[in-house]
């Protein structure tokens, strides 16, 4: 009994000190470094399980939750058919995104990611979804570039939903792939405010580029 307090007491001693100092930004990146290995919705939901838990730790940082999310929502997306778990997928991911918007309300990525998840919610069923999820995302996304007219994952998720609406609708789409083209050259151009902060997005906008040609 004496051996498990003593252990339990050494574990708390190193999340207390873990919480708000630097080894944060190190337990982080080793995190964010799992995504290259993510494959599978199983690697993703384990990836979103080691954010959720820094989360539990660190209740006063707004980043694991934000990728606990985007883990989830990518899930979402890489689920092919079962509607239902695309939805619970996307139920686990919107209630972190409460939780960050309770502590980050002026984050252009909150509210980009807000709009990537709501997205991911009209392709569950963009027939009956359509309008209403295109409306809800669109005014995520107009406020991500309120609060940073040169966020580029905002950019990326507004040119997404437009060449989707256009293509939905069989109009053209070429000035929408002028302007993800531009997008991707300039990408580079953006500095995250950290190492860990969002700088997801390029390889989505190459995949646009790739189909617009």
């Amino acid at each position: 009994m004496k051996k498990v307090v003593l252990l339990l007491t050494a574990v708390s001693i190193v999340f207390t000190s873990m919480a708000g100092g630097p080894d944060f930004q190190q337990v982080m990146g080793k995190t964010l470094a799992g995504y290259a290995d993510c494959k599978t919705i199983e690697d993703y939901h384990n990836l979103a399980n080691k954010f959720e838990r820094i989360a539990n730790v660190e209740k006063d940082e707004w980043l694991p939750l934000y990728y606990h999310a985007h883990c989830y929502i990518l899930m979402s997306f890489m689920e092919e058919s079962d509607a239902v778990k695309k939805d619970e997928y996307l139920d686990v991911a919107e209630t972190s995104i409460d939780k960050i918007m309770t502590m980050k309300p002026d984050e252009s990525e909150v509210f980009a990611l807000k709009a990537f998840m709501l997205t991911a919610r009209l392709v569950v069923d963009p027939m009956t979804r359509g309008q209403e999820y295109s409306f809800l995302s669109g005014n995520a996304v107009g406020t991500a570039l309120s609060l940073n007219s040169e966020n580029p994952r905002a950019k990326y998720i507004s040119i997404s939903n437009e060449i989707g609406a256009a293509q939905f609708f069989g109009n053209d789409i070429s000035r929408f792939c002028d302007q993800a083209k531009e997008l991707l050259e300039k990408w580079d151009d953006y500095k995250p405010a950290s190492t860990i902060h969002p700088n997801w997005g390029k390889y989505l906008v190459s995949g646009i580029v790739d189909t617009c040609n």
